[in-house]
């Protein structure tokens, strides 16, 4: 079991973050009997998931969709079947762009580095 600051920790985000997941009902910590919030270690992997989902684009609404629907229990799979398939769809298509991007700087810097040796090679020959 973890407390907030605990789980704050561990995964790089602040307290503050996490009153938020729980007010949005993204999580759900357990309470002990002085009324602080404690996490288990399943706590723990689905908060990591968020965070995955979060730091891939996927937009809040969704996160909170998909907590949602997985709260609802196992009648609710085709719809986060779905969800997760148009995420990692949108994910794809973000590798696609940045590998175009990176292709894109890979030949500007290529060109520049090219251009700084002529110019170097012309100093030192006159």
């Amino acid at each position: 079991m973890y407390t907030i600051s605990e789980v704050a920790q561990l995964l790089g985000v602040s307290t503050h973050t996490l009153r938020y997941y729980e007010k949005e009902k993204i999580i759900l910590p357990d309470r002990n009997e002085h009324g602080d919030r404690i996490y288990s270690e399943s706590h723990l992997q689905w908060l990591k998931f968020v965070l995955k989902l979060k730091e891939t684009q996927m937009p809040i609404t969704k996160i909170k969709e998909y907590a949602y629907l997985y709260t609802e229990g196992e009648h609710t799979a085709i719809n986060r079947l779905k969800l997760l398939e148009d995420h990692k769809s949108s994910i794809e298509n973000q590798l696609k762009t940045l590998e175009e991007t990176n292709k894109m700087l890979e030949h500007k810097i290529t060109s520049y580095k090219e251009m700084i040796l002529k110019r170097d090679e012309g100093v030192t020959k006159a």
